[in-house]
């Protein structure tokens, strides 16, 4: 019995939608690696601004392609698509360049969440931004906004696009021990989501086996460690929290199977948990150290901060 794949969304030109796909995560990620280097050096104000106007002008390009869908008149709605290009064009570079002299050599202050918060929602915002509209323009276009959030959350595109992104971030990243198991157990979680609501009891199933497995695995590794360091122990009451929330939404897709309301309930929770860890990510990147599976911690401080 082979397993049904979730639905694309996508009923015509499926291969310029898969491109624009790949091409969003190939830069999301590009743009990542460059904040974020693996030897944990402080990232310049400048980089930063830089990396989060390529990731904006991105996103005001998919509102604009969204726009030439809910709007009657074309050639305005497509005008508006040339400004948002030229915008992602020169904006970031623009705002480059007035950085290098308001900033000159200052670094990000990490110990903040202002910067990490801000990189999240910049990059969730962008995926949440893509699936809508390849919802909306993909298929029989939704009629309310709930409708082209729902499906926009609950597809492939976007779960399987964030997924991507945190896995690549984990490849890359020195990140060990309890935090990159938990990261990857949320990682994993990405792509069975779309399942959830596509066929709840296949989705149901497969998250079942997720937590389980990443419970089993969490208290074989806790339990060589005592008393539990309290690093640790916020580590768990995220990973814990983020799949309760899972659960609860998922009970509200089992109960109102079909219903807009559940889809969007669920994919608002993944949308969530996906901000909550690439925002986690990326400030554990710029962290003093790392901690590997015994406890040592490796690395060295990240710099001027």
């Amino acid at each position: 019995m082979s397993l049904p794949l979730p639905p694309l969304d996508v009923t015509t030109a499926f291969l310029p939608f898969a491109a624009v796909a790949l091409s969003m995560i190939a830069i999301t990620v590009f743009v990542l690696a460059q904040l974020l280097p693996r030897d944990g050096s402080a990232t310049d104000l400048t980089s930063m601004t830089l990396a989060l106007a390529v990731l904006l002008g991105g996103s005001a390009l998919l509102l604009a392609l969204l726009f030439t869908y809910i709007t009657p008149d074309g050639t305005t709605a497509w005008t508006w698509v040339l400004v948002a290009f030229n915008f992602m064009m020169m904006f970031p570079a623009g705002l480059w360049f007035v950085s290098l002299i308001l900033f000159e050599d200052r670094k990000v202050d990490w110990h903040s969440w202002l910067w990490p918060t801000s990189i999240a929602l910049v990059v969730v915002g962008s995926e949440v931004m893509m699936g809508v509209l390849f919802a909306v323009g993909g298929g029989s276009a939704p009629a309310t906004l709930t409708a082209a959030l729902a499906l926009g959350l609950s597809s492939i595109w976007f779960d399987w696009s964030m997924g991507a992104v945190m896995l690549a971030l984990l490849f890359w990243l020195p990140v060990r021990g309890l935090v990159r198991g938990s990261l990857a157990a949320l990682t994993a979680a990405a792509f069975v989501a779309p399942w959830v609501v596509a066929t709840p009891t296949v989705g149901a199933a497969g998250m079942a086996v997720l937590m389980t497995a990443s419970f089993l695995l969490l208290y074989r590794y806790l339990a060589d460690r005592s008393p539990i360091p309290s690093a640790d122990l916020g580590v768990v009451v995220g990973l814990a929290s983020a799949f309760a929330l899972m659960v609860a939404a998922q009970v509200a897709v089992v109960m109102m199977a079909g219903s807009y309301a559940a889809a969007l309930a669920f994919g608002g929770t993944m949308a969530l948990v996906m901000f909550g860890e690439v925002a986690f990510v990326v400030r554990q990147s710029e962290d003093s150290y790392y901690t590997d599976i015994k406890g040592v911690q490796v690395g060295s401080p990240s710099g001027a901060l």
